[in-house]
């Protein structure tokens, strides 16, 4: 029974930081809520766009009395904002965005107008989209997959240490070796079909995905090590507590970004603290 509440708590938090990603993560689809004429329409507006196309922005708004406007200019700039009309495909409001090289972003508005009343999604805040390079799932998938496998593991791991159950070190090694190779092999594929670089954490850049990716390795390589010959379960706790504040920090927060005057790939996070 203690083994099975150990394995319950696990899950429970590991679905709570996938939940806390899906709301919080800046390439997720941004959720907006509008009230025209008494009907409430819930509406999308995406934050990432992966390919080579150029991007659709795709609104269900069934009244054809309502038209839209897209506004749009490349991030981060002062340019001239490009406005244009959006169509209307049976049910659905349509614009184009158009594309983008990898890590290259746009900011846009969409503003919703019926009987010459304006209704501006996003309380009239601009939504930022960052274009990437098609990622297969093949690629994608293991590496999405492995790093919330890694996570519960981390979690069940930290649990059983706190408790002082005997197969923490079981679950350390294998939290271990799961998050190295989704985090550290998969990882970076991932970033290599996106972005074009395999590796834009320390020594070489300052992306914070992959630098939390390698400060949560770290401390499980250490907790491993200090586990090997003598039960440590302090390590192991302070290695899951170091996992689930990394965890806490929405994914591609700060991430690749394409300088608009360079052409270069820089970190966004840099600019945005100089």
């Amino acid at each position: 029974m203690k083994t099975l509440l150990f394995w319950i708590i696990a899950i429970l938090i590991t679905l709570s930081a996938v939940i806390y990603q899906r709301k919080t993560g800046p390439t997720y689809d941004k959720r907006v809520t509008i009230t025209i004429d008494n009907t409430v329409y819930k509406l999308k507006l995406i934050r990432s766009q992966g390919g080579e196309k150029d991007c659709k922005i795709e609104l269900p708004v069934p009244d054809k009395s309502v038209s839209g406007l897209l506004e749009y200019r490349k991030y981060p700039t002062s340019d001239t904002w490009t406005i244009v009309e959006m169509k209307r495909q049976n049910d659905t409001l349509v614009a184009t965005l158009p594309h983008l090289p990898p890590a290259g972003k746009y900011e846009y508005l969409v503003v919703l107008e019926k009987d010459g009343k304006k209704y501006p999604l996003n309380g009239g805040q601009t939504v930022i989209i960052r274009f990437k390079g098609d990622v297969p799932g093949s690629v994608l998938i293991p590496h999405i997959l492995l790093m919330f496998l890694a996570m519960f593991l981390g979690n069940l791991a930290g649990i059983m240490a706190v408790f002082k159950y005997r197969k923490f070190r079981l679950f350390t090694n294998i939290t271990l070796l799961t998050l190295f190779v989704g985090g550290l092999i998969f990882g970076p594929w991932v970033q290599w079909y996106a972005f074009g670089e395999a590796w834009a954490g320390v020594p070489f850049a300052w992306d914070l995905t992959d630098n939390k990716t390698l400060l949560a390795f770290l401390f499980w390589l250490l907790a491993f090590f200090m586990n090997r010959k003598k039960e440590r379960p302090l390590y192991t706790i302070l290695a899951s507590i170091v996992m689930l504040l990394v965890y806490s920090v929405p994914h591609s927060m700060y991430g690749s970004q394409l300088d608009p005057e360079t052409g270069e790939i820089i970190q966004g996070w840099i600019q945005f603290l100089f």
